[in-house]
């Protein structure tokens, strides 16, 4: 498209105020004067461009400076579409890259109408004559134009009515086009109706719908070298296949003589088990029979003596437990089980680090004094277990060189089911304490673990594998900072025990190497709660009063047993037993009855009802030169076993003064309940906090 010329501007004339583009046409003023010689008149602007030119300014016109005056404004007509995309990015394969398309396509299409006219020379123009046998000169016009629009067959041809009525003269083909036309045979063009469209015809049944036909595939391949090779492996998998099957048939046969085999084995087996449990009961009517006067009386029989004293107990010996295999080894941990009150579970290792060796873990049953009910051995020393609340049989055991296993008692295989490595990440140090927790949120079973290496893990047992997770690692600061490897190692705290709160399931206590002892939660694993200066050596032991909510108690081989208020960082009694204390516990029947034993072979029983400052019984229950190590209280019977460090636990009953109760008055019942004990505590503790307040 040409591009219009640029017309400039025509200027005014120098010191007119008249801008270029406003000039308007000088209007001329005429004066009629009479012609001298013929006397006419005529215009007086006759030579009007010979005169001066007023220019007369209208009142509204803008008035512009010089500069805006010689301002031109231009407009150009171009080609270009101002809608067309100037930016457009296409991948270049040669490049590897995108570039941008430097041709833009201005063209803008407004209508677009599809004909139906066909040139004479296209290939279809040919095609179409070539179907109705005409020659290339002898094409009707108005047949080509009815083929192609069916919609108007009937429209008359171009040029046969226009001829007529302008009476133009005929071509001299016409005739042989009317001739060629009456030929052609014509369809009704106002009701045409097909024949096959009148009548119903049935459709001709096909013979390949009468029966389902064969399977079909296309298949195409190259035969090579290494197809060749496939298929003769093909060959001879087949044939190892049927050999395979031959010898199962025959295996399937030797199996059938097998097992009637081994079905006589089992009932051997099976009789080698019944008489195991045969021999069981009777060993255990043996025992009944030789500590008769204990099996049957330990229950009701009471220490008449304690009627002629007033507040002091005794401890009356029972049985004494004893393993031939496990007498060089060290009584590590104790536990009774929830469910079955006379079994109690006992871990066998050594506190001497110079001489380590192998373990056991050993139950026995009150029923049966002489033999263990159940034996594991172990590769390393055990140094604590505990036994699950609700699954009886589930065992967690920890280990002298840092590992954790669970037990499972209904299992006759003597190995762990469940055991941490170095893989699962286990402890780098000796597992001192470990305690089951409630399940986690998907019902796995979940337990806890303290180690020397300063790491509080929980261990989940998730299918056939032990998860960790850790919940805290200590730190003698009070807090857990990541640092350097050195840093961490010089700031580390060791644990070496560690109880859950009865009712708060996120709080906890852990004891430490160092003598102090941390409150902490798992769900701030990065500060502890609160931090006591509880000993002066290491934490033996560390428990929550199974009935008041605020107190626990925490015994250290620097001779102390001290009772906590955990609102509180001083302790509110401390007791001075004179020897290294091993282990103290709660007793389950009163909030106020504590025991602890001592490596000089005394066990202390404490009553703070009845004394607040000196035990009510303080009894030598071991030999000469043996250290006394842990001590538990039976749930439900007044027994205590205690363990000491030549692999022996004895069994103690407490005298009625160890187990006082108030009396019974007449026509009077007295409150029961744990509400009872809580409150026998708080006024012990209220005793002690009135003279701070003052």
């Amino acid at each position: 498209m040409p591009v219009p010329q640029r017309m400039g501007p025509v200027k005014p004339k120098q010191g007119s105020n008249v801008p270029s583009h406003l000039t308007k046409i000088p209007t001329v003023k005429l004066t009629k004067k009479k012609d001298e010689d013929d006397g006419t008149e005529m215009a007086d602007g006759t030579d009007e461009w010979t005169q001066g030119k007023t220019l007369i300014k209208p009142p509204d016109q803008l008035d512009l400076s010089e500069a805006e005056l010689k301002e031109e404004f231009t407009r150009i007509l171009t080609a270009n579409n101002p809608h067309a995309p100037h930016n457009i990015v296409r991948y270049s394969f040669k490049e590897r890259s995108y570039k941008p398309i430097s041709n833009v396509d201005q063209l803008a299409v407004h209508l677009v109408l599809d004909g139906n006219l066909l040139h004479q020379d296209s290939d279809e123009a040919c095609r179409q004559r070539a179907r109705q046998g005409l020659e290339k000169g002898n094409m009707p016009v108005e047949s080509t134009v009815a083929e192609m629009d069916n919609e108007r067959p009937d429209t008359p041809v171009f040029g046969e009515g226009v001829a007529e009525e302008f009476g133009a003269e005929e071509r001299p083909d016409s005739a042989e086009s009317k001739s060629t036309r009456r030929e052609q045979k014509l369809t009704n063009q106002f009701n045409f109706s097909e024949r096959a469209s009148q009548t119903l015809n049935n459709p001709l049944r096909q013979r390949e719908c009468q029966t389902e036909p064969p399977p079909r595939a296309n298949f195409s391949a190259t035969a090579n070298q290494w197809e060749i090779y496939d298929a003769y492996v093909e060959e001879l998998q087949k044939q190892e296949r049927n050999k395979e099957k031959h010898k199962a048939q025959s295996m399937k046969k030797e199996e059938e003589k097998s097992r009637k085999k081994t079905a006589v084995v089992e009932t051997q087996s099976d009789d080698i088990t019944n008489v195991g449990r045969a021999a069981k009961i009777m060993e255990r009517m043996v025992n009944q029979n030789a500590f008769d006067d204990i099996a049957q009386d330990f229950k009701y029989f009471e220490d008449a003596s304690d009627e002629f004293r007033e507040q002091e107990g005794t401890l009356l010996p029972l049985w004494r437990f004893q393993y031939d295999k496990a007498k060089r080894l060290t009584v590590t941990a104790l536990c009774w089980n929830p469910k079955y009150k006379d079994l109690f579970a006992v871990g066998l290792g050594s506190y001497d680090f110079s001489k380590q060796g192998h373990g056991m873990l050993i139950f026995y049953s009150l029923k049966n004094s002489t033999f263990p009910e159940y034996i594991y051995p172990t590769l390393s020393g055990i140094l604590c277990l505990d036994i699950h609340s609700s699954l009886s049989y589930l065992v967690a055991v920890g280990f002298y060189d840092g590992s954790v296993a669970v037990y499972n008692l209904k299992e006759e295989d003597d190995e762990a089911t469940y055991r941490s490595t170095a893989k699962s990440g286990k402890h780098t140090d000796p597992v001192w304490q470990v305690k089951w927790q409630k399940d986690d949120m998907d019902n796995n079973h979940c337990f806890f673990s303290v180690s020397s290496d300063g790491r509080v893990a929980s261990w989940t047992l998730v299918k056939n594998e032990l998860l960790f997770t850790d919940i805290t690692k200590l730190s003698v600061g009070g807090a857990t900072v990541e640092r350097s490897e050195e840093a961490r190692h010089l700031t580390m705290a060791c644990g070496t025990s560690f109880d859950f709160h009865k009712k708060i399931d996120y709080l906890f206590l852990v004891g430490t190497e160092e003598g102090k002892i941390h409150k902490c939660s798992k769900a701030y694993s990065s500060q502890f709660l609160e931090t006591y200066d509880a000993h002066n050596m290491a934490v033996e032991a560390v428990r929550w009063n199974p009935f008041h909510p605020k107190v626990f108690i925490s015994c250290s081989s620097d001779w102390t047993v001290k009772i906590w208020d955990h609102t509180v960082r001083s302790p509110m009694f401390t007791f001075d037993l004179n020897c290294a204390v091993g282990d103290v516990v709660w007793s389950p029947y009163s909030s106020a009855v504590f025991a602890a034993v001592t490596i000089d072979g005394k066990v202390h029983v404490f009553d703070l009802t009845v004394n607040k400052y000196e035990p009510i019984c303080h009894q030598l229950v071991a030999a000469k030169k043996t250290k006394l190590t842990h001590i538990e209280f039976n749930p439900v019977h007044p027994i205590i076993i205690v363990g000491d460090d030549h692999g022996f636990v004895t069994s103690l009953k407490l005298s009625p003064n160890l187990r006082k109760k108030p009396k019974e008055k007449k026509g009077q019942e007295l409150p029961k309940g744990p509400e009872v004990e809580v409150a026998k505590m708080e006024k012990l503790l209220n005793l002690l906090r009135e003279p701070d307040n003052s």
